[in-house]
């Protein structure tokens, strides 16, 4: 049995575009400037998300610190903080799931460093209860939003909002932010140096 979803498809793609055209065209200079920023600092970036989101926080670490740090002079320092399911379902388990993110920073975190949190309604407790601590300890923080943005987009000190009451859009829309950030700076970051004249710390 069939059925014609031509109109469905349509109507996908037109909010989808749609969207992108509503996308602060400041927030996301801001976006690409806080990731060079933290690059040229030489600063850990830690990223988290749940569900959909958790898998966009992954496939981050895996575009920055492979396909923008290999072969540059600089490397990007990013880490998921949900792709350790030990230490996830350890503290999940012991203390409480709105804590599983928050007590990783404790143990790495320094000031300078960015966090990043994806949560498509913005009010995931344990990614605000993260950031709460990021601001408080001299991060920089950074909340990618859907929706209303939610306390995600109040506490965090900078964010970009995705302005759609729609979850798949916000959150294809979240990878896209990745992939433009990939193919932006991967274009304007210096290659490492090699050869004879190359310097080696």
């Amino acid at each position: 049995m069939s059925k014609n979803f031509s109109i469905d498809i349509e109507s996908y793609f037109t909010r989808l575009k749609d969207t992108i055209d509503r996308i602060s065209r400041v927030e996301l200079q801001n976006f690409l400037d806080l990731l060079l920023g933290a690059l040229e600092r030489g600063g850990q970036v830690f990223i988290m998300g749940n569900g959909g989101s958790h898998a966009t926080a992954s496939h981050f670490v895996a575009d920055f610190n492979k396909g923008l740090s290999y072969g540059k002079a600089r490397r990007f320092r990013f880490i998921c903080l949900g792709d350790n399911t030990a230490t996830l379902t350890a503290y999940a388990n012991d203390v409480s799931y709105e804590d599983v993110f928050v007590e990783q920073l404790r143990n790495f975190l320094e000031p300078g460093d960015l966090v990043i949190g994806i949560s498509g309604s913005g009010n995931s407790r344990n990614v605000i209860k993260a950031i709460e601590y990021a601001n408080a300890s001299g991060a920089v923080t950074l909340g990618l939003t859907g929706y209303d943005g939610g306390a995600l987009k109040r506490t965090a000190r900078h964010g970009v909002h995705i302005p759609i009451a729609d979850m798949q859009v916000t959150e294809d829309l979240h990878m896209v932010l990745d992939h433009m950030a990939y193919s932006i700076l991967g274009r304007s970051l210096p290659l490492e140096e090699t050869g004879p004249g190359a310097q080696h710390g």
